[in-house]
């Protein structure tokens, strides 16, 4: 019986559950380990495809080698400080164990022995990883310190060039920082290792350090401290970059109480090293332990209570008298960092004096015939329903506004691409093939005149400039004198992740891209197009089809029959984005914009080099700045902080909406900060003299750098440190009125009459004295990269402290009877209250013109977009509304264009009801203004017809006619008003040559 129950030899041994579990575990980690390095590899891989497809292969090159650099340098420097120091705790560990010890760490002891090799790797690989990870954060600091430059411009306290501050300082910081780290890091490391094997036994009385621990810990400590003196001597020059309440920068208290304290502290440090180290020798721990005593207690004194006794008492009772000389400072860093240095201010009365209308009849005129009355929000659904044809195609929420020379003559455009929205697309059709493969692209660039409002109401009075509205070739010539005009758009602001394009398998013309919709009227197989432009990344073979089927999670690159030989991904398609990733040194602008350049349809971006280092200028959030109510997320930050106080408009950057090719210029020479990025990344932008003349054309001064600027100069407009710190004079950017929310009201891009006189292309903006509604500024900025003023900033400043701001303006105009009047309508039958436009400002004679259109939505029909109903003209205290800029300022003037008459008789008689004169009478001033102005509301509406007729010879012809009548208008009034001097009838003269 006993052989039943006897193993057979021949039997193998069942294998333990722990033994299986234990494999399945150390399966699992290695199939997750090798996810992760395949993921891993895949991103770097096609990483590098795409930058050798886009032409910046050394971006990709010196970015990668300098993090891989900075990882195994830092990363290989801790994790051998720390294998170091953990091997000779354990190679001077005590040879005898002594009776007495914890039983627990006898326990560990045990437990670590066998696998110390292993555990002393593992611990190593671990923090030199993290250190290693913690570097690669730093290349951009590296390699600023590694090419920097001189800005030969010295701070005003420790005389050293700025350069040390922006590009050596914080390199040296990271380094001291990182000493500090391995130090503690390491000290840790020796102390557990000492503590587990004998070297420290707390539970002793006496003699708790052997004498190996003692040396170690000793030099540790002493590292530490030597490292935490340098720390103190580079904090010094932190002082010109510390925030306070008043301002950035150097402060009495930190010249009089920090530096001192931080000099002190340096010689405080240094000694304690010095005994540290000699307590190698010494053997006890009683000096040492004084020395540091004295760190942590001069660190406590002199850091932090000596500071704020000299704050409190010292600063605090004379503050402006203390701090004056400091806030001078850093008003004058402040200007120089942010290009405020050179700005003009000129005195502004604001309002016009009683009973005058504008004295320089042609610049008003000038400016109302220029002024961009469609409002670039508010017409996009126009633009959708009228212009997208199919629902698949869209444009963006905001639109852009420009200016193209059409038949001689400057005229500002409202543009937007027709990008592609697969939101548009049935949910059934939305599959794969179809969203990455098929609907691919977008179609052309809509147009409509910004200044110019027709009687279509089916296109929502929109005047289009047909040239490029429909499907762009029929007026390239308009634009571009391209005989040939590429409208497909792969690469925009609302393009899809990636699309898959070229032939399909067997290299045929069943092409993969549906966009052609110059014949909307077409059918789908008609429509296709296929992709031959150079921008793309191929996915012929099988190994590059796996890495983007593992980098976009899509098992398709591999399983589908439409990526062939012949297939190209195209990814990375918003403008913004290649040109964070061709220059990640760049801050980009958050409104790209297109042009037709060339016959192409051009993303032109704008870059900027920024730093938070430059000594004693103010500090402030990016994003706070630039925030306004139209303001569009771009989700991108290519900067280490979002705080600066220092920005430069260094670079024009251009994405091809064909092929994505991606060209950055060199636009500010002299910015030290793009020298040292160009010596980085050298070849990677262009001379600025390699800018075409037709780009050269559409190159503007950037938005986000108008609004950092005006954001500053809200405070920095006052060069006195007494005014500056009374805060009397302080301004603000004004509330957008026409939004519910508190947010800035945006910058304008117009034609706007300067204090010399020229009408610019400009940006334009207003300013309100701190927390009141009346009107402190305007300011503007030339915007025409082809003058020789382009970028010079002028502030007009009001000397009328009753001068109405925005929010005042839009409340009179809301409120005015006249205006109410007419809107009666329109709020009773519509569901939807009329919607006030943007409200633009323009200076003209001694006072401001606002003009701000409205529009209607219809509750029911086809046209439920808004409609350009009205618009508003207000000037002084006078506001006109019609159907027209014309009879809008007509009405603000004070004629009636139906009767020929005044709104005020003038005195000694009662105005003539019969309208027309009779023959051989005298007309009145009042009846030459409103002829005058007849006249121009008729060449107006001359010239939208002969513009609808293609008949650009008449066009011009009739808008010169209503240059001059509005001009005669405006001169009659002034006469009218007793406005006019010798001086206007100069003008008036050269004005009516100019116009022979």
């Amino acid at each position: 019986m006993s052989d039943l129950f006897d193993e057979d030899p021949d039997r193998p041994a069942p294998e333990r559950p722990g033994r299986r579990a234990r494999a399945a575990v150390i399966t699992g980690v290695v199939l997750l380990v090798g996810f992760f390095l395949l993921t891993a590899f895949a991103s770097i891989y096609t990483d590098r495809l795409w930058y050798k497809e886009v032409g910046y292969t050394s971006v990709f090159s010196t970015m990668l080698w300098t993090k891989v650099g900075l990882f195994l340098v830092f990363g290989g420097f801790m994790a051998a400080a720390v294998a170091t120091s953990m091997h000779l705790a354990y190679r001077f560990r005590p040879l005898f164990r002594m009776s007495g010890g914890d039983a627990s760490v006898e326990r560990y002891r045990d437990a670590v022995t066998p696998i110390r090799g292993w555990l002393l790797a593992a611990v190593a690989l671990v923090v030199g990883a993290f250190a290693g990870t913690s570097a690669i954060g730093q290349w951009r600091t590296y390699l600023l310190w590694r090419n920097g430059t001189d800005f030969d411009q010295k701070d005003a306290y420790f005389k050293k060039d700025i350069g040390f501050y922006v590009f050596d300082l914080p390199w040296w910081n990271f380094v001291v920082d990182f000493a500090l780290a391995v130090a503690v890091v390491s000290l840790l490391a020796t102390a557990v290792v000492h503590y587990l094997f004998g070297g420290i036994r707390l539970q002793q009385t006496h003699d708790r350090l052997s004498g190996a621990a003692q040396v170690q810990l000793s030099v540790l400590l002493g590292c530490f401290v030597l490292a935490k003196s340098v720390d103190y001597w580079f904090d010094r020059f932190d002082l010109v970059t510390d925030d306070h309440k008043l301002f950035t920068g150097m402060n009495y208290t930190g010249e009089n109480a920090l530096l001192p304290a931080r000099n002190i502290l340096v010689g405080v440090a240094l000694i304690c090293a010095v005994l540290f180290f000699l307590n190698i020798w010494r053997r006890t721990w009683q000096l040492p332990s004084v020395g540091l005593a004295l760190l942590a207690l001069s660190a406590v004194l002199l850091g932090m209570i000596w500071p704020a006794i000299v704050q409190n008492f010292q600063v605090r009772p004379s503050e402006a008298d203390k701090e004056s000389s400091y806030i001078q400072e850093n008003i004058d860093s402040t200007r120089e960092a942010y290009g405020l240095s050179d700005i003009e201010t000129t005195p502004y009365q604001g309002t016009p004096t009683e009973n005058q209308t504008p004295k320089d009849g042609a610049n008003v005129l000038a400016q109302l015939t220029n002024t961009p009355v469609v409002d670039p929000k508010q017409v996009r659904e126009i633009f959708q329903q009228r212009q997208q044809f199919r629902a698949y195609y869209s444009v963006a929420g905001v639109l852009d506004v420009d200016r193209y020379t059409i038949d001689g003559k400057e005229v500002p455009l409202v543009l937007g691409v027709r990008e592609l929205d697969q939101s548009g697309l049935n949910a059934s059709d939305q599959n794969w093939s179809n969203l990455h493969t098929v609907y691919t692209h977008g179609e052309g660039l809509i147009a409509a005149y910004a200044e110019r409002v027709s009687s279509d109401v089916a296109n929502g009075r929109i005047v289009w400039a047909e040239g490029i509205s429909s499907d762009g070739t029929d007026g390239a010539s308009d634009l571009t004198d391209a005989e040939e005009f590429e409208t497909r758009v792969y690469f925009g602001e609302m393009s899809p992740s990636y699309s898959v394009v070229g032939k399909a398998s067997g290299g045929n013309d069943v092409e993969l891209g549906l966009a052609n919709i110059a014949d909307p009227e077409a059918t789908p197989a008609e429509q296709r197009t296929t992709y031959d432009g150079a921008g793309g990344v191929p996915v012929g073979s099988a190994f590059n089809q796996l890495m983007y089927a593992i980098k976009f999670g899509e098992p398709n690159f591999l399983l589908s029959g439409r990526v062939n030989d012949s297939s190209k991904v195209i990814y990375n398609r918003k403008p913004a984005e290649r040109v964070e990733k061709v220059a990640p040194w760049l801050t980009v602008d958050g409104d790209p914009y297109p042009a037709v350049v060339d016959g192409r349809i051009q993303w032109i971006v704008d870059g900027y080099t920024t730093t938070d280092r430059y000594p004693n200028a103010q500090r402030e959030s990016f994003e706070t700045m630039v925030e306004d109510s139209l303001q569009q997320d771009t989700g991108l930050q290519t900067i280490p902080t979002d705080e600066v106080n220092y920005v430069r408009s260094a670079v024009k950057a251009t994405v091809d909406a064909y092929d994505g090719t991606v060209d950055l210029y060199e636009w500010d020479e002299e910015d030290p900060i793009l020298q040292t990025w160009m010596k980085a990344f050298p070849g990677t932008v262009k001379d600025r003299s390699e800018i075409g003349d037709e780009l050269m054309e559409h190159l503007r001064y950037p938005e986000d750098m108008f609004k950092v600027q005006r954001y500053q100069l809200a405070r920095y407009h006052v060069t006195d440190a007494g005014d500056f710190y009374s805060g009397q004079d302080r301004w603000e950017v004004p509330e957008d009125p026409t939004v519910s929310r508190q947010v800035f009201q945006p910058p304008y891009r117009l034609f706007s009459t300067a204090a010399d006189g020229t009408n610019d292309w400009s940006l334009t903006s207003v300013f309100v004295p701190y927390r009141k509604g009346t009107l402190a500024g305007y300011l503007q900025v030339n915007s025409d990269a082809l003058s020789p003023e382009f970028g010079k900033l002028q502030v007009l400043e009001m000397t009328d402290q009753n001068a109405q701001g925005p929010g005042q303006v839009a409340n009179q105009m809301q409120n005015d009877d006249v205006v109410r009047s007419a809107l009666t309508a329109f709020r009773v039958n519509n569901s939807t209250p009329p919607q006030f436009g943007n409200l633009l400002t323009l200076p003209a004679g001694d006072g401001l013109i606002y003009v701000q259109p409205v529009y209607a939505i219809r509750s029911s029909g086809s046209s439920n977009f808004p409609i350009l109903q009205f618009v508003i003209v207000k000037y002084g205290e006078e506001v006109g509304i019609a159907g027209s800029l014309p009879e809008a300022l007509g009405n603000a003037l004070g004629v009636d264009l139906d009767t020929g008459q005044g709104t005020d008789p003038e005195p000694g008689g009662e105005p003539d009801p019969g309208g027309e004169p009779q023959p051989g009478e005298e007309l009145t001033l009042d009846e030459q203004i409103a002829e005058a102005l007849r006249d121009a509301e008729a060449a107006f509406a001359a010239a939208e017809t002969a513009q609808a007729a293609n008949d650009t010879v008449t066009w011009a012809e009739e808008l010169e006619k209503a240059q001059a009548a509005v001009e005669k208008a405006i001169r009659l009034a002034d006469q009218r008003d007793g406005a006019e001097t010798p001086a206007a009838d100069d003008e008036a003269a050269a004005d009516g040559e100019a116009a022979e």
